[in-house]
């Protein structure tokens, strides 16, 4: 994970885990929509998986 994606994450979560797949960023996209706080989180988890 990196510094860039971290941030990225932070300030618009689904453009952070766009290269890991489609579902992700939609669900991280839905997340975002309930609220900032849970696509931050749901962004952060996924970045953090192992592949």
């Amino acid at each position: 994970m990196s510094f860039w994606r971290v941030l990225l994450a932070i300030f618009f979560p689904p453009l952070s885990v766009i290269g890991k797949g489609c579902g992700s960023f939609l669900i991280v996209l839905l997340l975002t929509l309930c609220g900032w706080v849970p696509g931050v989180i749901g962004a952060l988890v996924i970045l953090n998986k192992a592949n």
